[in-house]
């Protein structure tokens, strides 16, 4: 299994429009960092977490030539706004993208592309399958690929992370319960979210995410959806404890 970063950041990206702060100023492209996402690519079979508005940068940067499947973690515009730019792959292999998630977040979907999901869509609008799936199950994806959801809380709002062999990837989340955390035993690879360090709503700061992240006890845990508040990589990855490394885009992991 391979794992590629496509993106690390929140939802205004790194560097932020505007700003003039160290980490926005950064010379150190470990600190440019698009929407957060990941390729994991089993056997050749490439399934991409989140589809973001970097979405189409993304896959000219790796070099992707192939998609076989999305899942989404949830509808929040920097997790599937990009999805319009699946249409490359529909138009090369010509067949539907599958895309999974949850059925509020799927309706979520076709109601922001309405125009895919019409009866008589325009011929060049992209063509998606979707499948409806549930937290804390398992599903069968692509060559024999068995798939867990993890049930996640994103503030208020339920979630998606997922579990792919001996790797998880949650993102958004501020809390886990014991029956998600269970779900994560054993883990080679955990990548998790850590916003900043001041409280947040809706996301784990960095020192809640350093807690989760020992608690889970996976072999390396990486931060990802990091803001430019969390600050440079390279300061970051001093405050890191032994195992737990913030990502950047573009790192590949091979498990």
């Amino acid at each position: 299994m391979q794992i590629t970063f496509l993106g690390t950041s929140t939802s205004q990206g790194v560097p932020v429009i505007g700003c003039d702060c160290d980490t926005c100023r950064s010379e150190d492209p470990r600190d440019n960092r698009l929407r957060s996402s990941v390729l994991v690519t089993v056997d050749d079979f490439n399934i991409l977490i989140d589809v973001g508005p970097d979405f189409r940068q993304q896959m000219l940067i790796n070099k992707v030539k192939k998609l076989d499947a999305i899942l989404l973690t949830h509808e929040h515009n920097d997790h599937i706004i990009g999805m319009d730019d699946i249409r490359p792959f529909n138009f090369k292999h010509g067949k539907e993208m599958p895309v999974y998630g949850l059925s509020r977040v799927l309706d979520d979907v076709k109601r922001k592309f309405a125009y895919v999901f019409e009866p008589c869509p325009y011929p060049g609008s992209p063509k998606i399958v979707c499948h409806e799936i549930e937290s804390q199950h398992t599903y069968e994806i692509g060559p024999h690929l068995n798939i867990k959801t993890i049930h996640v809380m994103h503030g208020s709002l339920p979630i998606l992370g997922y579990r792919i062999g001996d790797f998880a990837y949650i993102t958004d989340a501020s809390y886990l319960d014991e029956t998600s955390i269970a779900s994560l035993a054993g883990l080679k690879v955990l990548v998790l979210n850590a916003l900043q360090y001041r409280k947040h709503y809706s996301h784990y700061t960095f020192d809640e995410a350093v807690v989760v992240a020992q608690i889970i006890g996976a072999e390396s845990t990486y931060f990802t959806h990091m803001s430019h508040g969390l600050g440079k990589h390279s300061d970051i990855l001093e405050k890191c404890p032994t195992n737990i490394f913030p990502a950047y885009d573009g790192l590949v992991l091979k498990i």
